[in-house]
């Protein structure tokens, strides 16, 4: 049973959020960091990379679909990448990273203190990249969630980069945000479990994390991408946009 998880998501390889992260007391004091996917695909792959993995047992990892397409693109089985800093990640990983991102699980479960039985995937418990939202249907909800074990208690989720917690079928679900790309509002988001759920926002010096972004990256066009991702340019509007089409909030529930 764990007392206090920290979990982080859709880190897209921006070390100075990381480290900003990793320096508050909570995260340094937890019993475990689940890492639920999209580690790597961004400016700083190697070094997001090599600093998690120096976290040892501490870390618990999950392989998102940004993760996936980095080494199927490394592997020749995908041609393109739909993010374009993509293959400058990819091209970028050392072949250790490559079989580290391929060997990750896309879930795990976890006890954890005033939660119970936690299960922590990428977007839902049976795909990658599928899209559900905090006004997601409960008939959205309870097909994603329809295969999970009635044990499980909690479900946490990355993928859509805004943090939100809300009850679906009886079960407690909870987005951390993004510590890399925040959607709608600046800092590198988190989340600390137990023995309750606290949605956790760190701030850090963004001028100096896109300078050295900008000086770090193989990505020519690394400082516009740090300006917008960073600084949160794209709104939860503009996420919504793109993200509710694919919630299957248009389907004919029965």
């Amino acid at each position: 049973m764990l007392n206090r998880v920290v979990v982080l998501s859709d880190i897209h390889g921006v070390l100075p959020a990381l480290e900003a992260v990793l320096a508050e007391p909570d995260v340094r004091d937890a019993d475990l960091i689940v890492l639920t996917g999209d580690i790597a695909c961004g400016p700083q792959p190697v070094q997001v990379l090599d600093l998690l993995v120096g976290l040892g047992e501490r870390a618990a990892w999950i392989r998102g679909n940004a993760d996936r397409e980095l080494v199927e693109y490394r592997r020749g089985t995908r041609a393109s990448i739909p993010d374009p800093i993509g293959p400058s990640a990819a091209e970028r990983l050392r072949d250790d990273q490559v079989d580290l991102l391929e060997a990750l699980p896309t879930s795990l479960t976890r006890q954890v203190r005033g939660l119970g039985e936690v299960l922590f995937c990428h977007a839902t418990p049976r795909d990658d990249e599928e899209v559900v939202l905090v006004d997601s249907s409960p008939e959205r909800w309870d097909e994603v969630l329809g295969d999970v074990d009635q044990a499980v208690g909690t479900v946490v989720c990355g993928h859509t980069h805004m943090p939100y917690t809300r009850l679906a079928g009886g079960r407690l679900v909870v987005n951390p945000g993004s510590v890399g790309m925040p959607y709608g509002r600046a800092g590198a988001h988190w989340a600390l479990l137990g023995p309750g759920v606290q949605l956790r926002s760190t701030l850090f010096d963004i001028e100096s994390a896109a300078a050295r972004i900008a000086d770090d990256s193989t990505f020519d066009r690394a400082a516009e991408w740090a300006d917008y991702c960073l600084n949160a340019r794209a709104t939860e509007e503009v996420a919504y946009r793109i993200f509710a089409p694919h919630d299957g909030r248009d389907k004919p529930w029965h």
